[in-house]
């Protein structure tokens, strides 16, 4: 008896393995079409003939002088203080790099909102123009090289001996992402081709690679590969029609003006490809986890059919979920915390606030995201469940 269930198990596991391989073998030959097909075509070198040359610079001395007075024009006042330290005074600096290399000049220290305070010993970035009157030279920011470097180094090593082999995977499959991200998608939206269609097959093909390289051939991992499809097909349909609906252009600030202008970019198209790749990053964790959760319930519970472990299954998603709702919700909230500051400073009412161009692109991003978050635990955990209770 015990050998006949043995028997039957095996076929039905090798039964499931068989289904998922036929809808998945196929979506990754679409996708590789695709990736194909929307391969941006190898470009000439870009025309720098009016960009200012950039070198790498050290700040041998600094001059700080009294700023001049100037008057003012009134405005309300929030607080006693001022926003902005204004600086004035020269600095010396040594170009280190380029064909100025070892040249000391004396520049302006850097004034106004947002410019690079500077010291001595510092190392910094300077820009050269060419003016009838001669050269000058400018600090535009500070030298960052170093301090990433150390970072990313601090990154890898914590991975690597946190998460060993599937750590070492992890990284493999980051820099996969960051691949197709530079070499395909930004490269083929600027070439003109549709962004929402490309980042729906570069977020496949990034789906396809990345998570069978960290979590391996296995059926579970197929689970999680066919509820990220779904539930990324569905947010793709979402976002496309409710930005129609709410005649949301994509254009939030003066850099989508300007895209838009000088490369001729669909903004429209970048807003809803940033909804499917932003989504994207949170997808594979709730399909991964539900895939892992239903299987191991599975285990540890065998005489569980399919509606128990289903019911299980969500219990987990439904707080996995939650807390990934306001994961999201910070997340914007945090990256558009400067606007939320200057409509409160200026009083502006919530209902006016929430229809602005800019609020309704980040609240039509997060709900529409959240939507196929939410939709992908069902769609994961019904697979799970019925893949699980096969394979026992």
């Amino acid at each position: 008896m015990g050998h006949h269930h043995s028997r039957h198990t095996g076929q039905d596991t090798k039964r499931m393995r068989n289904i998922a391989l036929a809808v998945i073998v196929p979506c990754g030959l679409i996708t590789l079409l695709a990736l194909i097909w929307l391969w941006p075509p190898a470009t000439d070198t870009v025309d720098q003939s009016g960009r200012a040359d950039q070198s790498s610079a050290q700040v041998i001395g600094v001059d700080e002088v009294d700023c001049p007075k100037t008057e003012a024009p009134e405005e309300p006042q929030t607080s006693g203080t001022s926003l902005v330290a204004t600086v004035c005074g020269t600095a010396q600096v040594q170009i280190t790099n380029g064909a100025d290399r070892d040249r000391r000049v004396t520049v302006e220290l850097p004034n106004g909102p947002g410019a690079p305070t500077v010291s001595e010993g510092d190392n910094v970035i300077v820009v050269k123009t060419t003016a009838p009157e001669g050269d000058r030279y400018d600090i535009v920011d500070h030298q960052r090289g170093t301090g990433l470097w150390l970072l990313a180094v601090a990154f890898v090593l914590a991975v690597v001996a946190f998460g060993r082999w599937r750590g070492f995977a992890a990284l493999i499959g980051l820099a996969v992402t960051f691949a197709l991200l530079l070499y395909f998608v930004v490269p083929a939206i600027l070439a003109g081709s549709s962004p929402l269609l490309v980042a729906i097959v570069g977020s496949a093909a990034i789906m396809l690679t990345v998570l069978y390289l960290t979590h391996g051939l296995s059926l579970l991992t197929s689970v999680a590969v066919l509820g990220t499809l779904a539930s990324l097909c569905l947010t793709g349909i979402l976002s496309a029609l409710w930005v129609a609906g709410m005649h949301l252009s994509g254009f939030s600030d003066e850099s989508s003006t300007f895209l838009a202008t000088s490369q001729g970019v669909n903004m429209q198209g970048l807003l809803l490809a940033g909804i499917v790749i932003g989504t994207l990053g949170v997808l594979d964790d709730v399909t991964v986890t539900q895939a892992a959760t239903v299987t191991e319930v599975a285990r540890a519970n065998p005489g569980y059919g399919l509606r128990e472990l289903y019911r299980a299954g969500t219990r987990v998603g439904r707080a996995h979920i939650a807390s990934v709702i306001n994961t999201i919700i910070l997340a914007y909230a945090g990256s558009s915390l400067p606007l939320l500051i200057l409509i409160a400073a200026n009083n502006t009412s919530i209902s006016n606030v929430v229809t602005t161009q800019v609020i309704a692109q980040e609240i039509v991003r997060s709900v529409v995201a959240t939507l196929g978050l939410i939709a992908a635990v069902p769609i994961t955990t019904a697979l799970a469940a019925v893949t699980a209770r096969r394979a026992l």
